[in-house]
């Protein structure tokens, strides 16, 4: 970053709306944002908050019905707002670039890469198409991408999520831009996928000079990332400061509210559980006089905080670039709510009420090739799980964690009957359900192993309303048959997952991300089950709808003594609601044990990746840097050794690529399958260090 330049961009007083038949539509206000050469900007905040949006005006991409009110956007000395769309044609996607948030979506399906790559500098460039070609091939190398010349005549299709990212990084580098925007960059990606972007688009803007602006809800990938962050709430920036001042002594409380819903490894679910911030964050037309954080805010003083709106005001102390919009910010003692007054009773682990023993699941692939059918090899086997083997208790938390692709949710459809197993078992209260399809299942049986899904959009059906549909899994498992105590025992549920009991005559289109969710928890415990299998039920969420959804599941486990099976490739979440964990890589179990064991030394070297990996929202707390390289191989031709030796920065030869690891028994039923001895893994410095209370820096 260079302080004497001048400013690659100014977003000044910037007002923007959108306008619809309802009327003016209010979208940012009074939003003003300096980025230097080499800069990197990070803006947070929930869904809905204007983050988005901002970019999109930068971009000039406000569609038919947004327009900027009022302010101005400087880039480089010229205001965006004048040019006209041949002017900004030129900057777009030269000077200015944008990734986004699905890269899929960004990829036109029906061209290859090359041709896509190559229109960039064709487009910008005097430059001849062998140049554009020979620039497009580096550019994919730069990105880290094997065998560029095989991506670039890929269609999007035929490359992974993480492949697909990095061909959208390496499109938005090519005409080396000055600045770059990333909206939500690897949020559809594994922790392990996202520690590698994250590391090759910090390279790359740092060996082209790129400032950038970062938009995210991932606080621990900002503090990574960023130089200084924004905090938006409801339109308008409400804390500004550099990454060290804002996360060290943040003073705003929607700001502290966002810390709060953050699972850090300083919380525990039972001493220090997360405190979701109440409420919802305000519609547009709908924000209230005086401070918008006010109905949400604990702190809120009638008479003052509610008066006419006010300006960001500079925070008196050690940082001078520090701001914040709060009228009470000084009279406020944050480190008196640092001590949780919610401390939540440890639920009592009960009776094993699950088995795995050496489950297996094969998926058979025909293959009618010429070469198949003359070697008479025609069927092959995606070993998709292979030899599983955990138990899980009531009460208990049992969580699933590893990449993409590890095999998780196979087990998962395994254990709802959505698949059949191929080998050994799976136990549920003493039967063998492996083999039992859902359809052959008995009502019991169903009723008693259910599911959240991650998706809670295509969960609900569209026509019905929220009440019909936790009344008919009531209804069709026997709950209840008489039509009062349904309606009865709905209303009770909703007062359950926290939900107005209006939502019963409502239509799914009406509920926000996160009260779908609700819902779908509400279903799922309908029926008083067993087993609860949650598949990333927060993934997809705000931090603080994350944080209230998570504490969701733990008050209803601690009610109902319910086993959760927890699938996630979230450590930090993973940490926090967890009791045991259990570590998946290409079908195998590398690792299982407690929470506590899993996150200290020994560890398998997979997962002293994963831990490496996990963005952390405290700067306090350090942790050692392992990105690992390639991407995981494909369940057809895995290798014949370790599943992990073709990425492990462990490796130790030949035994490792030929030979497959046996389980080492550390203690308590802490399992590793590594071919390295305990002994060695022992002398594994931690992954993440935590500082002790009296290293810490005190809250001002």
């Amino acid at each position: 970053m260079n302080d004497n330049q001048e400013p690659v961009l100014i977003c000044k007083d910037l007002c923007i709306s959108y306008y619809t038949r309802a009327g003016e539509i209010p979208a940012v206000v009074d939003f003003s944002l300096t980025v230097k050469p080499g800069e990197t900007i990070g803006i947070v905040g929930e869904s809905g908050c204007g983050k988005s949006t901002v970019a999109m005006a930068i971009m000039q991409y406000m569609g038919a019905n947004g327009g900027i009110k009022s302010g101005s956007i400087t880039f480089k000395g010229q205001d965006l707002t004048t040019l006209n769309e041949n002017e900004l044609r030129r900057i777009r996607g030269s000077e200015i670039s944008m990734i986004y948030q699905e890269p899929f979506a960004s990829l036109n399906p029906s061209l290859k890469i090359s041709t896509q790559l190559m229109e960039v500098p064709l487009a910008h460039e005097d430059i001849s198409k062998e140049e554009a070609r020979k620039r497009s091939i580096q550019m994919l190398k730069d990105v880290n991408l094997p065998d560029p010349e095989r991506v670039m005549e890929s269609y999007p299709h035929q490359l992974s999520g993480g492949q697909q990212q990095r061909a959208v990084i390496a499109m938005g580098l090519l005409s080396k831009p000055s600045l770059l925007l990333l909206d939500e960059p690897t949020t559809a990606l594994d922790v392990t996928v996202e520690a590698g972007i994250v590391k090759l688009i910090a390279d790359i803007s740092k060996k082209f000079g790129t400032s950038q602006i970062y938009i995210s809800h991932n606080l621990g990938l900002i503090l990574e990332t960023c130089d200084r962050v924004f905090v938006m709430y409801s339109g308008e920036v409400v804390e500004e400061g550099t990454v060290n001042s804002l996360f060290a002594w943040p003073k705003h409380p929607y700001t502290h509210g966002l810390f709060s819903c953050i699972p850090l490894p300083t919380t525990d679910k039972n001493a220090a559980p997360l405190k979701p911030i109440r409420g919802q964050l305000p519609l547009p037309f709908e924000r209230p006089s005086g401070c918008f954080f006010g109905p949400r805010c604990d702190h809120f003083k009638r008479g003052l905080c509610n008066k006419e709106h006010f300006k960001m005001e500079h925070v008196e102390g050690k940082a001078s670039d520090h701001r914040v919009r709060c009228l009470r910010y000084k009279d406020i003692d944050h480190a008196k709510g640092l001590s949780s007054d919610t401390i939540k009773e440890s639920p009592e682990i009960g009776k094993r009420v699950l088995n795995v023993d050496g489950m297996k699941k094969y998926y058979e692939v025909k293959d009618s090739s010429l070469k198949a059918l003359i070697t008479g090899k025609s069927s092959r086997f995606v070993k998709a799980n292979e030899e599983l083997n955990f138990t899980a208790h009531e009460s208990e938390t049992v969580a699933i964690v590893g990449e993409s692709g590890c095999g998780k949710s196979t087990f998962a459809k395994v254990l709802m009957g959505l698949e059949t197993g191929t080998d050994g078992e799976v136990r549920h209260n003493g039967k063998d359900i492996s083999r039992i399809k859902v359809r052959d299942r008995s009502t019991k049986e169903i009723r008693s192993l259910q599911m959240v899904f991650q998706n809670p959009f295509d969960t609900l059906n569209p026509s019905h309303s929220i009440g019909g549909q936790i009344s008919r899994v009531i209804k069709q498992f026997g709950i209840e048959t008489d039509k009062t105590k349904i309606f009865k025992r709905v209303m009770n549920l909703l007062d359950i997952v926290k939900l107005p009991r209006d939502f019963y005559f409502r239509k799914p289109r009406q509920l926000s991300g996160g009260q779908k969710q609700r819902i779908g928890i509400a279903r799922a415990f309908a029926g008083n089950p067993s087993i609860v299998i949650a598949d990333e039920p927060v993934s997809a969420l705000d931090v603080s709808v994350a944080a209230a959804v998570t504490e969701l599941l733990m008050d209803i486990q601690r009610e109902h003594k319910t086993t959760l099976l927890f699938i996630s490739h979230d450590l930090s979440v993973v940490r926090y609601l967890s009791d045991r964990i259990v570590v998946m890589y290409l079908g195998h179990i590398l690792e299982r044990g407690t929470t506590e064991q899993i996150f200290a030394p020994p560890y398998h070297p997979y997962t002293e990746a994963l831990l490496s990996a996990v963005p952390i929202a405290d700067p306090e707390v350090t942790k050692r840097r392992i990105v690992l390289e390639g991407d995981i191989p494909s369940a057809m031709a895995p290798p014949k050794g370790c599943p992990f030796c073709t990425r492990c920065h462990r490796k130790i030869g030949e035994l490792c690529e030929t030979m497959l690891p046996p389980e080492q028994l550390v203690k308590d039923r802490h399992v590793i399958k590594c071919h390295i001895p305990i002994e060695e893994l022992s002398k594994i410095e931690p992954v993440i260090r935590i500082p002790k209370k009296e290293e810490r820096i005190p809250v001002e």
